[in-house]
């Protein structure tokens, strides 16, 4: 495969982290990246390594105010980000020296993605319907290429298919929820799922120990929250930065997941596992120690063609980190699209549709 040329929206923990993968990785080539105050484009590859070192601890980020004006969902700056750790003159990617301040990060990158094989939308989605407008404000401007998201929500997903045709004429090939669950692990249960004739249920448990990430990973962690009893969406997307401090000293730094809505139920129902009512997800997240709390585990119980009722398991080892498991399988997705598009293969796919490429 030629090398391929791919673009990061949102430069919090999971962008910062698929900028730094990539650098392992053969055949990727980063070459803008932008966040909700700048823009960094090299057609020749960005210097990664500046990229990250002059942003680190200082991400653009913050409670979303319009999102539609920004790259990861609001109009936050220096002076307004609510208690963001930051070092440079301003607010992320325009702390680099290869950042330019733009009112218009999106349609920055848009403009030259004609030259861009590749999007990976590392965006908090804050709003359900944010990632499928901004698939479809590439689609309108005729861009021809693959776009990836690593989005943790089931009724995301219908809104992508909403705008499948449009998608396709465009000639996007779009992977959704392609990161760790979704994605590396709905892909895990699809594979497990082989043995069976028939599967009675899919249970995802996943543990995330997150303590050196904590200051790049907070729009996640905002998103996380409202998953949580008595929290939505709208109730995170407004919560101040010493609400979410107070609701994570008041949990002891431990955070516990049941029955989350993870498009990994939906994403299974279309690849024809099973129903998306027989998936269930929680999980643990630790805010204060990099230690996981849980292991990661997918189990995967059916029937088997002889009548017998079974269990498979696959489970991640508990050294692997949040992300090694979101950001590499983010990137061999992002391999797969790119394959698959090149053959002329446009539209909306799952990671149970695809096998991610190394």
């Amino acid at each position: 495969m030629d090398d391929i040329r791919f673009a990061v929206l949102g430069t919090g923990g999971i962008g910062r982290r698929t900028l730094e993968v990539s650098q392992h990785k053969d055949g990727l080539t980063a070459v803008a990246a932008c966040d909700r105050n700048g823009v960094a484009i090299d057609h020749s590859g960005l210097d990664v390594d500046e990229l990250l070192e002059a942003t680190e601890g200082n991400i653009a980020s913050g409670p979303a105010d319009d999102p539609d004006m920004a790259a990861d969902g609001g109009t936050a700056t220096a002076e307004t980000a609510d208690g963001v750790k930051q070092h440079g003159e301003e607010a992320g990617i325009v702390a680099s020296s290869q950042g330019e301040p733009t009112e218009t990060p999106i349609d920055d990158i848009i403009a030259e993605s004609d030259a861009i094989d590749a999007v990976l939308l590392a965006l908090p989605n804050l709003e359900h319907d944010f990632i499928p407008r901004v698939a479809e404000r590439f689609a309108e401007a005729d861009y021809e290429g693959v776009m990836i998201d690593v989005l943790k929500r089931s009724r995301v997903i219908g809104m992508l298919d909403d705008r499948e045709d449009l998608l396709k004429e465009s000639g996007i090939t779009f992977v959704c929820g392609a990161g760790a669950t979704p994605g590396f692990l709905t892909g895990a249960a699809a594979l497990a799922a082989q043995s069976f004739v028939e599967v009675e249920e899919v249970e995802i448990w996943w543990g995330v120990g997150l303590k050196s990430g904590y200051e790049d990973n907070r729009g996640t962690v905002r998103e996380d929250i409202a998953h949580l009893d008595g929290y939505d969406i709208e109730t995170a997307r407004e919560m101040s930065e010493e609400e979410i401090e107070a609701l994570i000293d008041e949990h002891d730094g431990v955070l516990e997941f049941h029955d989350m809505e993870h498009a990994d139920d939906v994403l299974l129902e279309r690849a024809g596992i099973c129903d998306a009512e027989d998936v269930h997800v929680g999980g643990v997240l630790d805010v204060r120690s990099d230690e996981k709390p849980t292991t990661t585990t997918v189990s995967v119980t059916g029937t088997t063609f002889d009548g017998e009722t079974g269990m498979n398991t696959f489970e991640l080892d508990d050294v692997t980190s949040m992300e090694a498991n979101v950001n590499g399988p983010a990137l061999g997705y992002l391999k797969a699209g790119v394959r698959n598009n090149r053959a002329g293969h446009y539209g909306v796919f799952g990671p149970a549709d695809l096998m991610p490429g190394f």
